[in-house]
């Protein structure tokens, strides 16, 4: 007859026990960590990001904002699109509410070297749109090579 074997504690006694331990020190990491209070950090909007041969073209979603409310902006090869939605006022008790309000902002960092100057922007319902023109390569030549005669 064979008798039970009572196993010795050991490192792979608990296999999921580092997880826990794990998880413990992220928990506490996040909840000293200072928290932002409500609309502080901006959200990102819808956005798509395409390229031509000779442009980068940055389509971004924002209904009901006035091109006066979005910003443009290019440092170096990043792109930031910054945008304000505010609330809007109207009459009686609000049952429900789902849309976003406060700053929202979509960044991106274009693949390479572009003419800042020539960027151009178009809002339309809704859909801002921003052509990005390449900066132009220098185009390979044909270098003679020539004898010691």
């Amino acid at each position: 007859m064979t008798l039970p074997m009572r196993r010795r504690p050991g490192p792979f006694a608990e296999p999921l026990a580092d997880f826990d331990t794990f998880f413990d020190r992220m928990s506490r990491m996040l909840e000293s960590a200072p928290s932002p209070s409500a609309g502080e950090l901006p959200w990102a909007p819808l956005a798509d990001l395409h390229e031509t041969d000779d442009a980068y073209i940055v389509t971004v979603e924002l209904p009901g904002v006035a091109a006066d409310d979005i910003d443009v902006a290019l440092a170096d090869r990043e792109l930031t699109v910054t945008a304000a939605y505010g609330e809007r006022e109207e009459t009686g008790v609000l049952r429900r509410g789902t849309r976003r309000t406060g700053r929202c902002e979509y960044r991106t960092l274009l693949p390479t070297e572009v003419r800042g100057d020539d960027i151009t922007a178009g809002l339309s319902d809704g859909v801002l749109r921003v052509t990005v023109p390449k900066a132009k390569t220098a185009t390979p030549r044909h270098i003679e090579i020539t004898t010691g005669e």
